[in-house]
């Protein structure tokens, strides 16, 4: 029940009780009064004990001091003098008679006869109704005054509910005007600093998450490291492109860099970010010359640039600055390119896919042409090999030509009874001489199938290496895939080569990404048995980044195994790589097998790991990748 209703019923029950109070005080004097006078006319009747008159001249005498509303009087031996007025069921006319009842009834014997008589209190019921009338009337304007000034007081308190819930109501549409004191006075002036400090609140609370929409904004269109435009801003601008209706035409370029895999691999991610970084350097300075010009970073390694209003033919200057660029970069490092360039025209109402497709066929033959190469395609002819069918060209190409050089970094050993080896680095070029990017050779080789021929290219180039070279000491470490390595007929050839070369076999360790072992153990196994039984070893790189790695230890035993660089990244401030590879070098030095840590780029780290009895170090801080001469000793 609201309040506007049980208010009034409650104060009607109040005034109800109070005009209860009042009747029942008024009738209780009325009944004290009328019992005193009863009393008193007893008293008066002791005067007529001895009456000896007759019952009518006793009437006369009495009701000249009381009246009777019955009177009679029997006379016990003589019936004439009998006298009777009046009636014991007399009814008052006043209609609130009724409310006082009174007992006025009195029988008393008197001379020779029986009197009995009903007293009159006609006056003092009159006075009582009166009174009780006047309290009634009183409570009942008090009653109607206080509900006019509830109703008034009410009124003005709904009409300050209405205007606050009309002003939440408005909070959501971000409405936040200033509140009117006026209409929320007196006791509901706490509301209004409710409301205040909720308008406040609010407001602040917005901006908060406007400032901080802004930067999710900024965080999901603007590449952190490079601040270049993100994913969805170039699919925006490709939407755009494929608008019949906007006339439009420039170039788009497709830059890959290659080396980002490489470089975090043995640098760290923090080295890839600084490369990533340097590469987005050079696009900036080759775009200069172009106001318009939209940089993109599609996805850890692939950028494009979008160039309006240049032809083709205009082409070549950009390609050329950021070519130069790029060498420039490259000399500052130790890499063998640093990225490659694809580039395609575009123009109004092209589908993205067809763009696409031919800006990423114009980056693949790029990098078959040497470092930092470009390559402009207007369009894909199926005449010709394009993209990654030019790759499986220049695949057969390198292992026809045997196109191979190695480089060299060392591991070295924490302690003298640990018997260390150098990596030998396999770099693939093109029939120009120029360097191609490994990691992409390598891709392509496992794409098209071709992963076997480039390991015995790889395997054949180092026997060659150490028997053409007996001046060169020392164990080397060679990569070969995980493909390879679960092939039968490739274990089979392997085998034999080794075996007919025990001497150089024994100087041999066949590294092997932990991720491929795992997908087979059993021919894992078969891959490590035939290895060791030609004196040759094995070592499992990139270890500890499948969960299975210590079921990894007793099923295949391998000789070495190399840990995932990003146990090695701030290992001296990471106490829970310290435990793993703590609990790592435990299991495996129980088991005779040596751990060694890579991408070591910090003395901090090189100590740390020391103190965890790491069996050997490799990174740029121990030695970075050196051409390999046969002057080299380990």
């Amino acid at each position: 029940m609201t309040m506007s209703k049980s208010y009034p019923i409650l104060l009607l029950v109040v005034f109800l009780g109070l005009f209860g109070w009042v009747y029942q005080n008024e009738n209780h004097r009325l009944q004290s009064e009328q019992q005193q006078e009863l009393e008193h006319f007893k008293t008066y009747l002791d005067k007529y004990t001895q009456w000896s008159g007759n019952g009518a001249e006793l009437y006369q005498s009495m009701t000249a001091d009381y009246g009777f509303l019955f009177f009679q009087f029997v006379d016990d031996t003589d019936g004439l003098r009998n006298f009777t007025e009046g009636s014991l069921t007399f009814k008052d006319p006043n209609a609130f008679a009724g409310l006082f009842s009174l007992d006025l009834n009195h029988t008393q014997k008197v001379g020779t006869g029986r009197l009995q008589v009903k007293l009159s209190a006609s006056d003092a019921i009159e006075d009582a109704i009166e009174t009780t009338q006047e309290w009634a009337m009183m409570l009942a304007i008090t009653y109607l005054i206080l509900i006019i000034l509830f109703t008034l007081l009410f009124a003005r308190f709904k009409a300050g509910i209405r205007y606050t819930a009309e002003y939440i109501k408005h909070i959501p549409d971000f409405s936040f005007s200033a509140i009117q004191s006026s209409k929320l006075s007196g006791d509901m002036s706490p509301i209004v600093d409710a409301l205040e400090d909720c308008r406040f609140n609010l407001k602040t609370q917005l901006d908060k998450l406007n400032l901080e929409n802004e930067t999710l904004q900024k965080a999901a269109f603007q590449d952190p490291i490079t601040g270049f435009g993100s994913r969805p801003p170039f699919s925006h601008k490709l939407e755009s492109i494929s608008n019949k209706a906007i006339p439009q035409f420039g170039l788009l370029a497709t830059i890959k860099a290659t080396e980002l895999a490489h470089v975090n691999q043995l640098q760290g991610r923090s080295a890839g970010d600084d490369y990533l970084l340097n590469v987005s350097t050079c696009i900036r300075k080759a775009c200069t010359k172009y106001a318009d010009a939209e940089c993109f970073r599609l996805s850890s390694a692939d950028f494009a640039v979008f160039i309006p209003d240049v032809l083709l033919r205009d082409a070549t200057d950009f390609l050329e600055q950021l070519k130069q660029n790029l060498d420039e970069y490259q000399k500052l490092t130790q890499l063998e390119s640093i990225a490659h360039i694809g580039l395609t025209p575009y123009r109004q109402g092209m589908e993205p896919a067809s763009l696409l497709m031919v800006g990423d066929t114009a980056v693949s033959i790029a990098q078959t042409l040497g470092p930092n190469n470009y390559h402009i395609l207007e369009e894909v002819d199926g005449n010709e090999h394009f993209g990654d069918d030019n790759w499986k060209v220049a695949i057969h190409d390198i292992v026809d030509r045997n196109a191979l050089k190695f480089y060299q970094q060392p591991i070295q050993p924490c302690r003298h009874d640990v018997e260390a080896y150098r990596e030998l680095l396999a770099r693939f070029y093109n029939s120009d001489g120029k360097f191609l990017p490994t990691t992409t050779v390598i891709a392509m080789a496992e794409r098209h199938g071709l992963s076997t021929e480039l390991d015995k290219l790889v395997v054949l180039s180092a026997i060659r290496l150490i028997k053409d070279n007996p001046s060169i000491k020392g164990n080397f470490g060679i990569n070969i895939s995980a493909f390879s390595a679960h092939q039968e007929p490739f274990v089979a050839w392997l085998g034999d080569i080794l075996d007919r070369q025990k001497y150089i076999a024994s100087r041999l360790v066949f590294e092997i990404n932990e991720s491929g072992m795992q997908a087979n153990l059993g021919a894992s196994y078969k891959f490590v048995r035939e290895i060791h039984s030609v004196g040759s070893r094995v070592s499992i790189e990139r270890f500890g980044m499948s969960f299975t790695s210590f079921k990894f230890f007793s099923e295949v035993r391998p000789d070495y195994i190399k840990l995932d660089g990003s146990y090695t990244s701030a290992i001296d401030e990471d106490s829970n790589n310290k435990f793993f590879v703590r609990m790592m070098v435990d299991v495996a030095r129980r088991l005779n097998i040596r751990v060694i840590a890579t991408s070591v780029e910090r003395q901090e780290e090189k100590l740390t790991l020391e103190k965890l009895l790491i069996d050997g170090l490799q990174g740029f801080y121990i030695a970075q990748p050196q051409p390999i001469t046969n002057t080299d000793q380990i």
